[in-house]
C-alpha cells in the first residue's frame, strides 16, 4: 500500500499534537460577527458568499477571507468581488495551500468580532441569518451566558430540503459531544462561537498542512472545557451537496493524520465520563485510529503511550495486527 504525504517522522509525542485550551482571552471587539471564509479553488461559487453577506439585514460584521493557495483564478475573482462589498473585509492570499484548519487559526488571530462564524465558500445563507443569530444569543438567560459558547442552527440543501433531523427541542442546550450522542441524526449544522474562547485554544502547528483536520476537534475541545451551545430549530444556511471537492468527501489515506489526532482527542478527553455509558463510540474511535495508523509512521508504542485509558489501550492493541484490514 502506497504512502502519501501523511508519511513523515516527527520528534514529538502524539499527545503533543492534541489541541489545548489555556483560558478565555480578553480582547477588544469592533464588530458583533467575524465571518470566516476559506477559499480553495472556488472561483465559480465564491459569489454566493458575497451575495449572502450583502443581503444581510444585520450589518455589524466583518469578513475574513483567506484564499488558501488556490490553483484556479479564485484570487482574481475574490479581488473583483471585494469591490462589490458594502461591509469591511480582511483579505489574505496564502501563496501555499495549508488546509482549512490552518486558515481557521489565521482567522481567529485576525478576528475583530465578538463571535466567529465559519461560512464555506460554496454555501449561502438567508438574509436574516445574522439577525436571528444575534437575537437568539441575546435571549439566552443571564445565568447561563457565561458558559454558552455560541448558537447553532439547522441547514437545508440547495433544493430546500432539511439536512438531517431537527433537534429534540428548540432551544436545546447541549454541547457537540453530548449532542452527537443524544441527537446524532441532525447531521450538517451551522453556528457561531465566542471569539474569546477560540483565541484561548492552542494548536501545535505541526498538525497544519498534513491534510484535512476535522473542524470537530475544536468543537469537541470546547465541549470538554464545559461550555454549552444553544441549538435552535431554524434553518439559516443553504448547504450545497453537489460540490466536487467538498471536504466532507473523505479520503482515508489523505485524511489519516487528521483523523488520528481527532480520534486520540476523543479517546482521551471523554473516557472518564462516557466510556462505559457509550462504549461503541470509543470502539469506533479505536477503529478509526487503527485505520489511520496504517498510513502513518508512528509505532504501536507511540499510540499506546498516547492513549490514557488502560481498557482502550487493550482494545487498540488487540486491533493492531488487523489494521490493514480496516
Amino acid at each position: 500500500m502506497g504512502i502519501t504525504n501523511t508519511k513523515f517522522i516527527i520528534s514529538m509525542t502524539l499527545t503533543e499534537l492534541i489541541p489545548t485550551f489555556t483560558g478565555i482571552v480578553n480582547f477588544e471587539s469592533h464588530y458583533t460577527f467575524t465571518i470566516f471564509t476559506p477559499v480553495y479553488n472556488r472561483a465559480d461559487t465564491l459569489e454566493r458568499v458575497f451575495t449572502s453577506l450583502n443581503n444581510q439585514t444585520f450589518r455589524d460584521f466583518e469578513l475574513v477571507l483567506i484564499n488558501d493557495g488556490s490553483t484556479d483564478n479564485s484570487h482574481k475573482v475574490a479581488q473583483e468581488l471585494i469591490k462589490t462589498a458594502d461591509f469591511p473585509i480582511q483579505y489574505v492570499n496564502n501563496p501555499k495551500n495549508q488546509h482549512k484548519m490552518a486558515c481557521f487559526f489565521q482567522a481567529i488571530e485576525m478576528a475583530r468580532g465578538k463571535f466567529i462564524l465559519p461560512f464555506d465558500s460554496d454555501d449561502e445563507c438567508l438574509p436574516s441569518a445574522l439577525q436571528v443569530f444575534k437575537e437568539q444569543y441575546n435571549a439566552i438567560p443571564i445565568d447561563k451566558k457565561e458558559k454558552i459558547s455560541g448558537v447553532t442552527c439547522l441547514c437545508k440543501d440547495q433544493n430546500g430540503k432539511l439536512i438531517g433531523q431537527k433537534f429534540p427541542k428548540s432551544p436545546y442546550y447541549s454541547n457537540t459531544f453530548k449532542q452527537n450522542i443524544e441527537s446524532p441524526l441532525t447531521s450538517e449544522k451551522w453556528g457561531f462561537t465566542r471569539t474569546d474562547i477560540l483565541k484561548g485554544i492552542e494548536v501545535n502547528k505541526n498538525i497544519f498542512s498534513r491534510g484535512y483536520i476535522p473542524e470537530g476537534i475544536i468543537w469537541e475541545l470546547i465541549s470538554k472545557e464545559g461550555f454549552t451551545t444553544k441549538y435552535i430549530n431554524e434553518i439559516l444556511r443553504i448547504y450545497y451537496l453537489d460540490t466536487e471537492n467538498r471536504i466532507s468527501i473523505q479520503n482515508h489515506e489523505k485524511d489519516a493524520f487528521g483523523m488520528a489526532v481527532y480520534s486520540l482527542s476523543i479517546l482521551n478527553w471523554f473516557q472518564n465520563d462516557y466510556l462505559f455509558k457509550t462504549p461503541k463510540l470509543f470502539i469506533k474511535r479505536c477503529y478509526t485510529l487503527l485505520r489511520a495508523a496504517q498510513y502513518l509512521e508512528f509505532s504501536l508504542k507511540d499510540y499506546l503511550n498516547a492513549i490514557e485509558n488502560k481498557t482502550l489501550k487493550l482494545v487498540f492493541l488487540m486491533g493492531w495486527p488487523f489494521k490493514k484490514l480496516f
